[in-house]
């Protein structure tokens, strides 16, 4: 099992720290750096600068790598980007890139969080021993080597002790001790918020509309089979990603996906608008994209549910 010791920004840390943000938006000023040191489910610790004491300080699970607008990672994220505000966010992305200026929504690396935690100050840990002052951006740990086994016991005792984390938090925080087995099947089970849904099925659909393939991402929406006001989640199974015209038609239910991924149009919007030509020729069609992981496809049985119960005929 691998996990990830990232240079922290300080601000960014004491905002999500304060708003208990329980996903975040651990941002890149430039897309081009790229995010390929974990798994999906493995840890990534947050660790200050030597100007802010040079401790790990907290930390979450990895759930994904994408790239986007800024205006896309506010939508998602808001102050879970460790800002106050859009403004302050783009400002503090040009401090750090000034290729970002040239842009009015520059693009940005997100390396997405779930299940974060914060260490109380007196838990927080000292840099492990290995550490290299011209680390600047963070370094990977294999289990498998003493040092880094010594200090991710050190993170379980400090959360243990501090109560930084729900009990569901602290048992994934133990289980890398137990296991090395990381892998896509994590997202099956990951407690998503709104943010982390919407990021991840537009890289789970590859920036595609299931429907029309538009791929166009700023009307590229994360649209929930089961509503969560109806006790649906943010499992990626409960998701399609959707142009923001076919979504708001789905919620009404005059455009559904069956069990066999096949469009249905209701004809519910030729008779109360006189029109519905451009949504009509989709009608039977299969979806014209679906994640490449299987396991991360919508559920059949929700699909099903939904024609029964919101479809329109």
């Amino acid at each position: 099992m691998k996990f990830f010791v990232g240079v922290t920004d300080y601000d960014w840390f004491r905002q999500l720290e304060a708003d208990r943000a329980s996903e975040v938006n651990f941002w890149l000023p430039s897309p081009d750096v790229g995010f390929a040191a974990l798994l999906p489910g493995q840890p990534f610790l947050f660790k200050l600068k030597k100007k802010y004491g040079d401790h790990i300080v907290g930390g979450g699970f990895f759930a994904g790598y994408s790239v986007l607008p800024v205006s896309i990672a506010w939508e998602a994220f808001g102050r879970d980007n460790g800002v106050p505000d859009r403004e302050t966010l783009q400002a503090k992305i040009a401090g750090y890139n000034t290729k970002a200026t040239r842009f009015a929504d520059p693009n940005i690396g997100c390396i997405i969080l779930t299940d974060v935690f914060y260490l109380d100050q007196s838990q927080w840990i000292s840099k492990p021993s290995d550490w290299s002052e011209n680390l600047t951006r963070g370094k990977t740990y294999n289990m498998s080597d003493h040092l880094a086994s010594e200090l991710w016991q050190q993170v379980g005792f400090a959360v243990e002790s501090s109560h930084a984390a729900e009990s569901q938090v602290l048992d994934q925080i133990k289980q890398p001790v137990r296991t090395s087995v990381y892998s896509k099947s994590y997202l099956q089970k990951a407690r998503l918020g709104q943010g982390a849904f919407r990021v991840l099925t537009l890289q789970n659909y590859g920036n595609r509309c299931c429907i029309t393939g538009e791929t166009t991402v700023p009307v590229l929406q994360a649209a929930h089979i089961q509503a969560v006001h109806k006790n649906g989640d943010h499992q990626l199974q409960n998701g399609l990603l959707m142009r923001a015209d076919m979504h708001i038609l789905f919620d009404k239910g005059l455009i559904g996906v069956d069990a066999d991924y096949k469009i249905r149009i209701s004809p519910q919007i030729r008779e109360s608008y006189l029109n519905g030509k451009v949504y009509y020729e989709h009608d039977g069609q299969h979806l014209r994209s679906l994640p490449k992981d299987a396991a991360l496809r919508p559920d059949r049985e929700l699909l099903h549910s939904r024609m029964k119960e919101i479809f329109v005929n």
